[in-house]
């Protein structure tokens, strides 16, 4: 497909190093262009080198390569309005975001997801349960895996789990899952997006190409991505924690269950799933419905939803000192799914809330908070000011301000929690003005957490 091929590949993060080395492998003439110098990737691009990629780092103006390039491959943080990707289709050079080159390399099962919170939880959750029932399996994408690093390696028979984001879709044309799910919508990346229109017609691309046998999961709860329904050209599948579906995943009785009010197979009481939150058990309604839609038998997908404990970074247990539970959920990047956090609370909560800024009404968290049990909130970064005019709006007094010193925060958040009592990072905003992503916040979080002292002593 791309052997002999010129191909600029522009962002070289992750996404954007593995979709070089897999376009090498096919023979493809790669060149690799970023913004920053070789000697700030600390070595991650020396295979690339060794292997005889041309190297155009340090470039500021990208959009001088595009010319005579056969494709021009741009990582998810490239958004189309930049104007190497605009010169591109001026050229008529083919642009394809990593994920969607990869795709085109990759053969067996492939099932993504996307959504605005869950993302993360049913894919790996759905993996777990490939793996259990026994499939070759590899879960990647928007997950931190990037897609490329395995489309090589896949084989008919293999499953692909594919965690999906907006930013992606952005440069889809080809990428065809078998069973395609779209968790929920809410408020979020309008800073790139510009309107919530825009943001839900991104996330309905990961279903444009299924047609006939394929599937499509969606959330029968969320008004948003019922409607979806009416464009999907293949089989729809639900999935509702509070109602009967015509046909999918629900809960009967306190059973989740799989087919329709009428005609149903029993898979796991709902109170046996192992994480915990209305949110969660959504979320393994979601893999109930894919699962079972090709086929996985309801035991495997029994015993993975009682035995599944989660994912790094999302309301992940880090230790209790001094009888203060510490709380890592740095994915809440955006106010539903940290709504989701606090609303998991069930004690007295010091909230450490703020960010970067994607341009987010925080009034519905705001609201939110007062009907939790959050004593006090520590504000952050970038958005600290108007999370906290938003919260003196809605009538909640219990802030102060850390800036952009984390560790000030965890320590100012400790001092107010009290014994039986959480501190919970929830930042509710992305981490990229103190952070490199929202990985980093949390493990640094856990690192100062497990470094601290009690105040006893």
């Amino acid at each position: 497909m791309m052997k002999d091929k010129k191909v600029l590949v522009f962002g070289m993060a992750r996404s954007g190093i593995a979709v070089a080395k897999l376009l090498m492998d096919k023979g493809a003439r790669v060149y690799i262009c970023d913004a920053k110098l070789e000697a700030d990737f600390d070595g991650a691009l020396d295979e690339l080198k060794a292997a005889g990629a041309t190297f155009c780092l340090g470039e500021q103006h990208p959009e001088n390569l595009v010319e005579g390039m056969d494709a021009l491959v741009i990582s998810p943080g490239i958004p189309v309005e930049h104007p190497a990707v605009v010169r591109a289709k001026a050229l008529g050079v083919e642009v394809m975001g990593e994920i969607e080159y990869a795709y085109r390399e990759s053969t067996g099962l492939l099932l993504a997801i996307t959504g605005t919170n869950g993302k993360t939880t049913t894919t790996t959750l759905l993996g777990e349960i490939f793996r259990n029932a026994g499939r070759r399996t590899f879960v990647v994408g928007n997950i931190g895996t990037p897609y490329s690093g395995a489309a090589g390696e896949t084989k008919p028979g293999d499953v692909t789990v594919c965690e999906i984001s907006s930013f992606m879709m952005e440069t889809s044309s080809k990428f065809h899952p078998a069973v395609a799910a779209v968790l929920n919508i809410s408020e979020d990346h309008l800073n790139r997006h510009g309107t919530m229109e825009r943001y839900i017609a991104l996330k309905e691309r990961i279903f444009e190409n299924c047609v006939g046998d394929d599937w499509v999961v969606l959330n029968w709860d969320d008004p948003v991505t019922r409607d979806m329904a009416n464009r999907v050209k293949c089989r729809v599948g639900w999935f509702s924690s509070r109602n009967e579906v015509p046909f999918g995943a629900f809960v009967k009785d306190g059973m989740i269950v799989y087919g329709s009010a009428k005609d149903y197979k029993s898979v796991c009481p709902a109170a046996e799933v192992y994480i915990p939150g209305e949110h969660n058990l959504k979320n393994a309604l979601a893999a109930t419905a894919m699962a079972m839609a090709v086929g996985v038998p309801a035991p495997v997908i029994r015993h993975t939803l009682k035995t599944f404990k989660g994912v790094e970074h999302r309301i992940e247990f880090v230790r209790e000192l001094d009888g203060v539970r510490f709380i890592n959920d740095s994915k809440g990047t955006n106010v539903d799914s940290t709504i989701q956090a606090v609303r998991a609370m069930d004690r007295p909560t010091v909230l450490i809330l703020g960010g970067y800024d994607k341009h987010t009404d925080f009034t519905p968290l705001c609201e939110e908070i007062l009907k939790c049990p959050i004593s006090r909130i520590v504000l952050i970064g970038a958005t600290a000011k108007q999370l906290e005019e938003t919260l003196e709006k809605v009538g909640y007094h219990a802030w102060t301000h850390a800036g952009y010193e984390f560790k000030k925060a965890i320590d100012m958040a400790f001092v107010q929690a009290n014994a039986g009592g959480n501190v919970l990072l929830s930042p509710s905003c992305a981490s990229f003005d103190m952070f490199k992503d929202y990985e980093e916040r949390g493990r640094i979080f856990k690192d100062i957490v497990n470094a601290l002292e009690s105040k006893k002593a």
